[in-house]
């Protein structure tokens, strides 16, 4: 239902379900506000977004107003709505003078300014001076944790950080205590926050009393290039703007991206900037009398070239990392083409997914922002707060609107909402393919049932089994209902593994053939040549003598191990193509350089074809993703979800293997340390050893 409205002299049709700050918004009009956040609910305390409605005896704060509460004009004449008038000026300017009675002029040191929207709102809206003269309380500052530097002097009492941890992040750990002046935010045991979304509070801090501690008065904003580009710490492929200064990153922050994360990122997104700086790869390294002496471009890329000329194709494999781009994959598996080798894998964790099986098979079919319309949600050997925090909030959000039933097969965990444990191994799993199991029919009974398998639990040996369990419930819950949704999902946790699987970047018999028999047969002496592109993840202790060519950014335990490093640029130095979980792909963008002799990957496998023999056709980027886009269309989509037909879903569901009666283990055991850039990371360090001192380990939280 609408109605009518006049703001500001202009006619409009707001509806009912509106708040009258966003009806104002939707005429044009500029509400200044410091509680009102749209993702968050309303609070209606800071009093700033006050207009003049026709009728009222006083201004109203709109943001707690909604339209359909207005009372109506005797002659059902539409409601005169003012936000320029010298009432609300006066009220403003008053609401102003109120909030800035106590608050310190730290404009000149804190970290807030030219960002600020205290700062901005008090020029635009606020008087040219103060009556009050007696003296500004002040507040002991709080420790809550590596991540966020407090001020809390400066609070002004506006609750977001409040009600973004409890609402959004599910910890209710922040919050008020005192009365009137005497209030302070704080958290309940002063120590540390223990959620991976905490530091997206200090983007929603207003005026600064929370700033991020790890790059505390280390830049001015107006300093600083911003690049927009895309995270790459999990598959769920954050939108984020990349801030830097000369050939430095200093900072991460958000994009807004609703289909995907919204406004918010993880506290690893965000914070692992300092890895990117520490223990780089930047020139290439030749191993010599069991040392890695330094070498030029020209020795490393001949004896690699060498060592592959020499051995049997058979004999020599390549493994992609989680954080290798689709660019380097594709040239990489098409110089290994041309040698006629066949051994490359994407799944540095051993899943058991196949190309073979079509896109639906190893893609989150439902969509990110399709979790909102879910009402049953099974998750299969997962933590997707630990694998995929941003996306846990999504789920969270759903949950708190109601009507939404989880199941979780899988070790216990703190998920943030309420779920119902159904079991631990594949007995239940078994039980719920087979329809044996309550919740089974409480999928069936749903209208839009979500099937969620993680990567570890299709690393097992039974992994093909697990994953053909997973379609055949996903496949029976959504049987006769509507045709678009599917409700089959895996949740995958390493940036580069859709768009691997997307290039065909697995073995000739991926079912049977994976880097667990690369590892085996090098130990055996059975391998002459291992080529790790940012692969690091491996049992490296176990190569024996083979040549093992290590390719990234940072030195890892595949650098470690290595014959020959050649030295490659991180996420944040180069364009490259990742394909998130739901088979989104997108193209970060170039913020820095390289550091030293260090470059972009593609370049790097199509300078050692020359000295193979094997000249790659594509001397640029353009040309290499001509090729690419021909070979694989799908990464051709840019920021859209190509729809992966269903049919091969049937075939799948149809392999009933027997399913081993194992516990099911999340795949990410240190949220804070899961890559080479984030094990780099001093900050990361410390929020893993936060949370162990805590008494929380980093894999898991007691559940309720």
């Amino acid at each position: 239902m609408t109605r009518q409205l006049i703001i500001d002299g202009k006619l409009i049709e707001a509806e009912d379900g509106l708040t009258l700050l966003q009806a104002c918004e939707q005429a044009g009009a500029e509400i200044p506000r410091f509680c009102y956040h749209e993702r968050l609910s309303i609070a209606g305390n800071c009093r700033m977004c006050l207009v003049e409605v026709q009728g009222s005896p006083k201004p109203i704060a709109s943001c707690a107003m909604g339209v359909a509460d207005l009372p109506p004009n005797r002659d059902n004449s539409p409601k005169v709505i003012s936000t320029r008038s010298e009432t609300v000026k006066k009220a403003r300017e008053g609401v102003m003078e109120f909030l800035l009675i106590n608050h310190p002029l730290d404009c000149p040191i804190c970290d807030q300014g030219g960002e600020c929207d205290l700062q901005d709102q008090a020029i635009a809206y606020g008087s040219g001076g103060s009556r009050f003269v007696e003296n500004k309380r002040a507040v002991e500052e709080k420790y809550i944790g590596p991540l966020i530097k407090t001020a809390m002097t400066r609070c002004i009492h506006c609750t977001r950080c409040v009600r973004f941890m409890t609402e959004v992040a599910g910890v209710e750990e922040l919050g008020a205590i005192g009365r009137g002046e005497d209030m302070e935010i704080t958290t309940y045991l002063e120590r540390g926050i223990l959620s991976e979304m905490s530091a997206n509070v200090n983007d929603l801090c207003p005026v600064g009393a929370l700033t991020h501690r790890p790059w505390a008065h280390n830049a001015r904003p107006w300093e600083l290039r911003k690049t927009e580009t895309f995270d790459v710490m999990d598959a769920v492929g954050s939108a984020i703007r990349v801030d830097a200064r000369g050939r430095e990153v200093m900072r991460i922050l958000p994009r807004n991206n609703d289909a995907v994360n919204e406004e918010w990122i993880s506290d690893k997104t965000r914070h692992v900037a300092d890895g990117l700086r520490t223990q780089r790869l930047d020139q290439p390294y030749i191993r010599k009398d069991g040392r890695l002496v330094p070498a030029s471009w020209d020795e490393a890329l001949a004896a690699v070239a060498a060592k592959l000329k020499a051995a049997n194709p058979d004999r020599i494999a390549a493994v992609a990392g989680p954080l290798a781009g689709a660019e380097e994959m594709f040239a990489l598996k098409d110089l290994f083409a041309r040698l006629g080798a066949t051994n490359v894998d994407c799944r540095e964790d051993g899943v058991r997914l196949d190309p073979a099986l079509g896109r639906a098979s190893y893609v989150f079919n439902s969509t990110i922002e399709g979790i909102e319309n879910a009402d049953a949600i099974l998750l299969i050997g997962t933590n997707p707060r630990l694998e995929a925090a941003v996306l846990n909030a999504r789920i969270r959000k759903r949950w708190r609107k109601g009507g939404l039933t989880v199941g979780l097969v899988g070790e216990r965990v703190d998920l943030t909402y309420a779920y119902e444990h159904l079991g631990s191994g594949g007995r239940t799993l078994a039980e719920l393919a087979d329809g044996k199991h309550a919740f089974a029919d409480v999928l069936k009974n749903a209208a839009a049932p979500l099937v969620i398998v993680g990567t570890s639990a299709l690393a097992r040996e039974d992994g093909r089994a697990v994953l053909a369990a997973a379609a055949r419930i996903a496949s029976a819950a959504t049987a006769g209902k509507d045709a678009d949704w599917n409700g089959f999902n895996v949740l995958h946790t390493a940036a580069s593994r859709v768009a691997g699987l997307d290039l065909g970047f697995v073995p000739e018999k991926p079912a049977s053939t994976n880097v667990e028999s690369f590892v085996a047969a090098a130990g055996k002496g059975e391998l002459s040549v291992l080529f790790l592109l940012g692969a690091d993840d491996i049992d490296t202790n176990a190569l024996g003598s083979a040549f093992v060519v290590y390719q990234g950014s940072h030195g890892d335990a595949g650098a470690h191990r290595a014959d020959v490093i050649f030295p490659g640029a991180a996420y944040t130095e180069k364009s490259a193509t990742y394909v998130n979980t739901e088979g989104r792909a997108q193209v970060t963008a170039r913020a820095v350089f390289p550091p030293g002799l260090a470059r972009e990957d593609w370049t790097i496998v199509r300078a050692l074809s020359a000295l193979t023999g094997h000249t790659l056709p594509y001397d640029t980027l353009e040309a290499l993703r001509a090729a690419m886009y021909k070979a694989a269309p799908a990464l051709a989509a840019l920021d859209r979800v190509a729809h992966a037909p269903a049919d091969a879903l049937a075939a799948l569901a149809g392999d009933k293997a027997a399913i081993k009666d194992e516990p099911f283990r999340t795949a990410v055991r240190d949220f804070y340390l899961t890559n080479p850039i984030a094990r780099a990371s001093a900050v990361m360090a410390e929020m893993s050893a936060l949370t162990k001192q805590a008494g929380r380990p980093a894999s898991l939280a007691a559940a309720e």
